[in-house]
């Protein structure tokens, strides 16, 4: 288990704010240890939970170029066929993946191969399970020429509580599957668009772990894993 770098400035600052205020209650309300200590305990659960939210562990990445492995830890909240209208502008299979705060918010490369499409698009903070967050919050959207071939889309979302996204991917990078291609702060939504042909592997409701937990499998002839 590590810290990812996303959290370490904010983490740093955290702290610095909450020992600066504890000590400035120690000495000048030192008269009232009641509320001091309840203060002190607020704080330290405050400083957890953030650190919670900012930690990065180890995965034991599955790696296969017929597969479509989770982008990100999480709960499966849509499975459907959805029209596209960004990149493809046509019918593609859907999978969407709910972070919640308490989740680990590193997103990683569904597939291995070319970044063919990036776009940055600013927007609202609907909450992420909302229809309309897919379109229109603050997103990024990736499009990545598998090395199995076909194309498949994946799309960063903001929620109401996840006011910045970050990413590390530009057009014409090579990726590679479970690496990781950004991060999202304080709980959001990655949705995934594929072939009409692609075969999904999980349930809605279903738990996913980032670059682990298999969630779909592309078409190819013939089938090498899972087929």
């Amino acid at each position: 288990m590590k810290i990812h770098k996303e959290g370490r400035r904010i983490l740093f600052f955290t702290l610095l704010i909450l020992l600066v205020l504890n000590l400035l209650l120690y000495n000048f309300n030192a008269d009232n240890n009641t509320f001091n200590r309840i203060f002190s305990g607020v704080s330290a659960v405050l400083f957890l939970l953030i650190l919670q939210f900012f930690r990065s562990p180890y995965r034991n990445l599955l790696l296969h170029e017929d597969l479509i492995v989770a982008p990100a830890d999480g709960k499966v909240v849509v499975i459907e066929e959805i029209e596209e209208t960004e990149y493809f502008k046509d019918k593609r299979k859907q999978i969407s993946i709910f972070m919640s705060p308490i989740n680990v918010h590193v997103t990683r490369n569904p597939v291995s191969g070319i970044v063919k499409y990036f776009k940055y698009h600013p927007g609202n903070y609907f909450v992420a399970w909302h229809p309309k967050s897919s379109t229109q919050n603050e997103r990024t959207t990736v499009v990545v020429e598998s090395t199995a071939g076909p194309e498949v889309l994946f799309r960063q979302i903001a929620g109401a509580m996840a006011r910045r996204i970050v990413w590390y991917v530009s057009e014409g990078d090579e990726v590679s599957q479970g690496e990781e291609f950004g991060f999202i702060k304080f709980g959001s939504r990655v949705d995934v668009f594929l072939p009409l042909d692609a075969e999904v592997k999980v349930q809605l409701g279903q738990k996913t772990k980032g670059g682990e937990t298999v969630i779909a499998q592309l078409k190819t002839a013939p089938p090498t894993l899972f087929g």
